[in-house]
């Protein structure tokens, strides 16, 4: 009896959005996973420093149209993770990156970013600056 499995990109994925639910900004939930080879590296959602209260909680921070209370994914994700566990590895995550993380990807030894979202603004200078760095980054649905 032969049963359908799941490639390991949509596994990964939906490793990133299980993490996605974990977050505490209502504007949008983020989820991002590092994987090296197939191993689970760490985990990171978007939300309010810890110890300090949340979006769901208190509201928005909010300064030129973005909440300024949560740190980012990705941001998380680097800054639970050691830099043996980063090099080489992939990132999943829900929404492709934004700049201020893309930079961030890019100087922390990761070799490829795949994403389910678009981001609205700038992917194309986005995957050019990962690409720049040698970070291969595509939507889910691509072709790596």
């Amino acid at each position: 009896m032969s049963r359908d499995r799941v490639d390991w990109d949509r596994y990964f994925m939906g490793i990133a959005r299980a993490v996605a639910s974990r977050s505490t900004c209502p504007r949008r939930s983020v989820g991002a996973v590092l994987v090296q080879g197939r191993d689970i590296r760490g985990t990171g959602y978007n939300g309010a420093p810890a110890g300090v209260e949340s979006c769901d909680e208190v509201g928005c921070l909010m300064r030129d149209d973005h909440c300024i209370r949560a740190i980012h994914a990705e941001a998380n994700l680097l800054l639970r993770t050691d830099a043996r566990d980063r090099e080489g590895a992939t990132v999943y995550v829900t929404v492709r990156p934004c700049w201020a993380c893309a930079n961030l990807l890019a100087n922390a030894g990761i070799a490829s970013v795949v994403h389910e979202e678009e981001y609205w603004r700038d992917s194309g200078g986005v995957r050019a600056l990962l690409a720049a760095a040698g970070v291969s980054m595509h939507y889910l649905d691509e072709e790596a």
